[in-house]
């Protein structure tokens, strides 16, 4: 019989981990004998339960409606979902359910506040941290690109199969640090930064969809991949991108190669993940080192 894998746990919520150790293949979703509603953290924490940054992925009877805090949460033909806490997400979160059959339950989620790093990074280009009116107005476009393509919620199933690692070497960056850039406190940083020298090959952490790639004015040659349920994962500062726009790719497939392009004072991967427009902490959905 197949071993339960860490992956596969992940892939699963919690209340079926039990059925997978016993059987092969478990599909179902839940029944009328069993909970409405079933969610876990898709990564374990060092206290335990859902945290800010952090993904989570449920599962409920197919066609039932889902909201977060009041907000619809898309659900797929097989039940799953996905949600996701931002760095400074409240306390408390209110998850409920309404089943095609009538049923409905709410579930108080308790999500834990983390505590943040404070970076400070000198030597960037003043043009960099203070862009002039022209600069100024393509990064507006830029974001407003982006803005557009974090709204995408579409059915891949990719993003219950686990994530790697996208690069080895050196986490110089860390996810929801506070940043100050030349002496200046800027907005907290969204991604987790892996340093290595120009040219190390980048790898999809998880299959998917090419939605971006394209050179933008911070994040230089950047790459987006849409992993499914709003789960986008995003690839910055690359010397090199090997794939297009709406090009379909296996998780581990090379995207591009570490560079310095865009604001970046060395060679290094930013590696940012969302659940639509909420920045997540990637570094506990992958493996350990």
């Amino acid at each position: 019989m197949p071993r339960l894998t860490r992956r596969t746990a992940l892939a699963l919520p919690i209340g079926l981990l039990a059925a997978c150790a016993g059987r092969e293949g478990v599909t179902a979703a839940p029944s009328a004998a069993g909970p409405l509603l079933e969610i876990a953290p898709a990564a374990a924490t060092a206290a335990g339960g859902f945290s800010q940054g952090g993904l989570a992925l449920g599962r409920v009877p197919p066609g039932s409606r889902v909201t977060l805090d009041g907000r619809p949460v898309r659900v797929g033909p097989d039940g799953r979902f996905a949600i996701g806490f931002g760095r400074d997400a409240d306390a408390d979160a209110r998850l409920a359910v309404t089943a095609p059959d009538g049923r409905s339950e709410i579930r108080a989620l308790a999500v834990l506040k983390r505590e943040w790093q404070v970076q400070r990074i000198n030597g960037l280009p003043q043009a960099m941290v203070s862009p002039d009116a022209r600069q100024l107005a393509r990064i507006n476009r830029e974001r407003a690109r982006i803005a557009e393509i974090r709204k995408l919620d579409s059915d891949m199933p990719h993003f219950a199969e686990g994530f790697i690692w996208p690069a080895q070497g050196r986490i110089s960056g860390v996810f929801g640090s506070q940043r100050i850039l030349n002496g200046e406190p800027r907005t907290p940083h969204f991604g987790l930064d892996i340093a290595a020298p120009t040219g190390t090959p980048v790898k999809a952490m998880g299959g998917g969809r090419v939605v971006l790639a394209d050179d933008l004015y911070f994040t230089g040659n950047t790459v987006m991949v849409d992993h499914g349920r709003g789960v986008v994962s995003l690839y910055a500062h690359l010397s090199r991108m090997d794939v297009q726009s709406d090009e379909a790719v296996a998780r581990g497939q090379v995207l591009g190669a570490i560079g310095a392009t865009g604001r970046a004072t060395g060679p290094h991967l930013h590696l940012g993940l969302h659940w639509l427009a909420t920045p997540l902490d990637p570094q506990p959905l992958l493996p350990a080192a």
